[in-house]
């Protein structure tokens, strides 16, 4: 395998310039129905591709989807190397529709998990934004665009929803973090109710529900080749509301979001209030998203200029701020405090003793990655797996930072994988740290659920980052890891350990991202053009505009 350097150096203003023309154009205008190509031509990559049914113009009914069924493309599974059909791919997509809610007679969402062992259901009956997105993913590349549209219009006009958290109330554009079906049996009624960080722990609203609408929206597009729904009035308004809470102007001196704890995939206090690396990722990715769908008309025009003028510093300020490598860790450890300038080479006035010492252990020469945070005097050294893995997918990671993303977990595989994929984020904190951060939080003990806990759905998007870059045997060991335990444990929502050896102490069973994980890992193996309806391309660096002085001409 060729291997690149990790050695990243910093970008110049103009090789981060983006060329909006040409991310204007590039509308995602292909349905990946109708064209499937082969992205890598190692000789492995062969053994690997072979499916029961290379038919994605079929369409094939089933009484739940009208346009899918178990009979579609990828419903019937088959060995990586050609062998026969494999029962696990089955009973998931068996459970997967288990899982489907239904709203007036259509499919609009899964629930996130049906564990009816559980005596407590708590909000695990309702139909998260965040946890959608691997399903919606999975019916896509089955055929099933209904769930997938349905979905995204209803959740569209619960955003006009009155948004109120005792007294205050929520911005226009906030999107909900789930919804439920309300059934009056005496009335015969149907009613859709949403719950805006109201009712969750915390009360935090979701920050990242916004960023995973317009994601799936170009997703949904993107494989069906169908931009009615994204040019619709509707869902225009609907970006641009989401736009106009990121965009608007205030104190902030950085690109980056400023979030409080537990408005993310990290819903409990786990010390990412700041500029977490989840949310910024997913920040540019909706903007490059947004970007394309918006049509460049009326108030659509104004913001395009706005996404444009972000996405430049934005990309600037990650490349150079976040990202962390051998070199970098080097310079760090040498920095000068206390400095009051323009030419300050610590511009965070970052503390040098502050850097743990578990990073000089963990970071390999070959390999680096994006930090979880960095904000005044502060940097998070932890590794998050959705951030780095969002980072590749949407180019928000150069070719070479990608490349050394793959590296570090390629070189450091027995820490971040273990025996079950993925880390949600590496190392735990424990002891007086695990006080202080969590606030003693029971569920966030070490290596256990959002502390260093080992989350199977994580497993798409590492996938996805694997074939990205090229490397698909890593992608294969990682699911062919998934494969031996998932359904033997009954398809857990995380695992615990160092190694994620033991199903988590609180996870529930039958957790749908979990399995819609799985599935849409192993299609994304079996047909590598099903990344194009979430992977965004290197943006080409512009040349700066190069005028005549006026003496040319003298």
């Amino acid at each position: 395998m060729k291997r690149v350097s990790s050695h990243v150096s910093l970008a110049s203003e103009a090789e981060i310039n983006l060329d909006l023309s040409r991310l204007i154009i590039d509308k995602p205008r292909l349905g990946l129905g109708l064209e499937r190509k082969r992205s890598f031509d190692e000789q492995s990559w062969s053994e690997l591709s072979h499916r029961q049914n290379d038919g994605f113009d079929s369409v094939l009914q089933s009484p739940a989807f009208p346009s899918g069924g178990f009979d579609s493309p990828f419903s019937v599974g088959t060995h990586f190397g050609g062998g026969g059909p494999r029962p696990l791919v089955n009973e998931a997509w068996e459970a997967l529709r288990k899982s489907v809610v239904y709203f007036r007679g259509q499919p609009v969402g899964t629930i996130a998990a049906t564990d009816h062992a559980s005596e407590e259901v708590l909000n695990y009956d309702q139909v998260f934004v965040r946890d959608f997105v691997p399903s919606a993913l999975a019916f896509l590349m089955n055929n099933e665009t209904d769930i997938v549209k349905n979905f995204l219009l209803k959740t569209l006009h619960l955003q006009s929803s009155e948004k109120m958290v005792d007294r205050f109330k929520l911005g226009a554009g906030a999107m909900p973090a789930s919804f439920k079906v309300d059934r009056n049996k005496n009335r015969n009624t149907e009613t859709l109710v949403a719950d805006f960080g109201e009712s969750a722990i915390g009360r935090v609203a979701p920050v990242d529900s916004g960023f995973w609408w317009i994601i799936l929206l170009r997703a949904y597009t993107k494989y069906t080749g169908d931009v009615s729904l994204s040019e619709s009035p509707d869902c225009q308004k609907c970006m641009r509301l989401i736009l106009n809470l990121c965009l608007s102007e205030g104190f902030d001196t950085f690109p980056t979001l400023l979030c409080t704890d537990g408005c993310s995939m990290i819903d409990r206090r786990m010390g990412i209030y700041g500029y977490p690396i989840e949310i910024q990722a997913l920040f540019y990715m909706a903007l490059r998203c947004a970007l394309q769908m918006l049509k460049p008309e009326g108030e659509g025009k104004e913001f395009i200029e706005k996404i444009g003028q972000r996405l430049h510093a934005l990309t600037y300020h990650m490349r150079n701020y976040f990202w962390l490598d051998f070199h970098n860790l080097n310079n760090i450890y040498r920095y000068k405090t206390e400095e009051y300038s323009h030419t300050a080479v610590n511009k965070f006035n970052v503390i040098p003793d502050s850097i743990p010492d578990w990073v000089f252990d963990f970071m390999p020469c070959r390999g680096g990655y994006f930090l979880g945070n960095v904000s005044p005097a502060m940097m998070d050294f932890r590794w998050f797996a959705l951030g780095n893995c969002i980072a590749i997918v949407s180019s928000l990671a150069t070719p070479e930072q990608s490349v050394a993303i793959m590296d570090l977990i390629e070189e450091r595989w027995d820490e971040l994988v273990g025996e079950m994929p993925l880390k949600i984020c590496y190392p735990a904190i424990e002891n007086h740290e695990w006080r202080i951060i969590t606030g003693c939080d029971p569920k966030n003990t070490r290596w256990s659920y959002h502390n260093g806990g080992t989350w199977p759905v994580l497993l798409w998007l590492l996938t996805a980052a694997c074939i990205k870059t090229g490397r698909p045997q890593m992608a294969k060991r990682a699911i062919e890891l998934a494969e031996s335990r998932l359904l033997k444990d009954g398809w857990p929502e995380y695992y615990d350990g160092k190694a994620g050896r033991f199903v988590g102490k609180q996870a529930r069973k039958f957790q749908t991202w979990s399995i819609a994980g799985y599935l849409v890992a192993r299609m994304m193996l079996e047909d590598p053009s099903t990344l194009m309806m979430i992977s965004m391309e290197e943006d080409r660096p512009v040349k700066p505009t190069m005028r005549r002085s006026a003496s040319w001409n003298a």
